[in-house]
This record gives C-alpha cells, structure tokens and sequence, in this order.
C-alpha cells in the first residue's frame, strides 16, 4: 500500500513531467542550432573558412582520434584550463578576504580593480609574449588576466553584501573578526562562491581558446617579429 497521498503523487508526476519538458527543450535547442548553422554552412550563408560547421567538426575529430592525437590535445586543455581555475580562484578568494577584512585598502584598489576588469586583454597579447614566451604559460597567463580581477569583484561583493544585521549580532556577542569571518561571512557566501566557479571555468575557457589564448602560442611569427626588436 502506497504511504504517499494522492496530491504527493500529483505533485512528483508534475515535477517529472517538469523535468522531461526542460530536458526536451534543452536537447532541441541544440539540435535546431547545429542543423541551422550545418544548413547555412551547405547553403553558403555563412564563411565556412571562419565558422566551419558541425560535419566539419566531427570530420576533425574523427581524423584527431586516428592520428592519436584527440586524447592529447583534450588533455591540454584540461590542464591548462584546471591550472588557470584553481590560482585564478585561490587569488580571487584570498585577495577578496584581505580587501573585506581592510576597507581601507578595499577603497584604494577599488579603482584599480574596475579599470583592470575592463582592460581589453587581448590587446595584451604581444606584452604577454615578451613577458612569458610563446609557450604554455602564456595561455596560462592569459586566462588569469580575464578570470581573476571578474573573481575578486564578485567574491568580495558577496562578502560585503552579508546582512550587516548579523555581523552586528557576532559583534554584540564580542565575536573576533575573524570570527565572524569563519563563522559569518564564508558560509553566508557558499552560493556567491559557486557562482564565481561557475564564471570562473568559462573565463578560463575563453581565456584559453583561440581567438584569444591560443593565438598567443600558435602566432610563432608574431614572436620572432618582436624579440627582433628587442
């Protein structure tokens, strides 16, 4: 004999139903996407040569995975993206720390924290190229440069949007303030955290994939162009 109530029932028939109609639409949009741009693409309605198309694409994959080189060329990726993840988020928590703990020196790097957020950094490239070579740690680095500055500002704005009532309350019950940084603040901002994970993996991302990151290791003429110069 069933121990749920009729409108239980009807409430976890809903919810599924729920479910299967996100998950329907979420498959649907990216199959309408791929046969409308592989549409457009036989059509000619698009530059193949700048967007390719998705039987292009498989075609690559299929011919990386016969060279043996798919596995190695994921695995880059990987790693540079995890690598670029975690300093960008350990930077991003620990400077946001600081910043919420002195506000003193919050109000001197705010400025400075806006105007890097906003510094195009792909202009940065040929300086990124002198600094770190035309190698690997200039992906890396690249990808810090969009992920950490957009981490700090919203981890910190997380820290200091805490309901102040509640600081006040630790503060009436002569709490330290790292107290009530422990006990407060960070699990108060578990949800903000996440989301900088969130935006953090895709600025890594777009750090890293061409045109921005990749173009940084793969333009060997841009080097040698500049360390003639130099």
């Amino acid at each position: 004999m069933s121990t749920y109530s009729e409108e239980h029932k009807q409430f976890l028939r809903k919810r599924k139903r729920n479910k299967i109609i996100v998950l329907f639409f979420q498959i649907a949009i990216i199959v309408f996407f791929l046969a409308i741009w592989e549409i457009s693409a036989r059509m000619g309605w698009i530059n193949t040569f700048l967007s390719s198309s998705p039987s292009k694409v498989i075609d690559t994959f299929c011919s990386l995975w016969q060279q043996n080189d798919l596995l190695n060329h994921i695995w880059i990726t990987v790693y540079e993206t995890l690598i670029s993840f975690g300093i960008a988020l350990i930077i991003g928590f620990v400077i946001a720390s600081i910043l919420w703990w002195n506000k003193t020196i919050a109000k001197i790097v705010d400025p400075y924290l806006t105007v890097m957020n906003s510094l195009p950094k792909v202009a940065l490239g040929p300086l990124i190229i002198i600094w770190v070579g035309a190698n690997t740690n200039s992906i890396i680095f690249m990808a810090l440069l969009i992920s950490t500055f957009i981490t700090i500002i919203n981890i910190y704005n997380g820290f200091i949007s805490t309901d102040s009532y509640y600081v006040r309350l630790l503060q009436t019950l002569n709490a330290k303030k790292y107290q009530i940084f422990y006990k407060l603040i960070v699990p108060s901002n578990k949800n903000t955290i996440v989301n900088c994970l969130k935006i953090n993996i895709s600025m890594s991302l777009i750090g890293l994939l061409p045109p921005v990151g990749e173009n940084l290791n793969s333009n060997k003429y841009c080097s040698k162009y500049l360390s003639h110069y130099l």
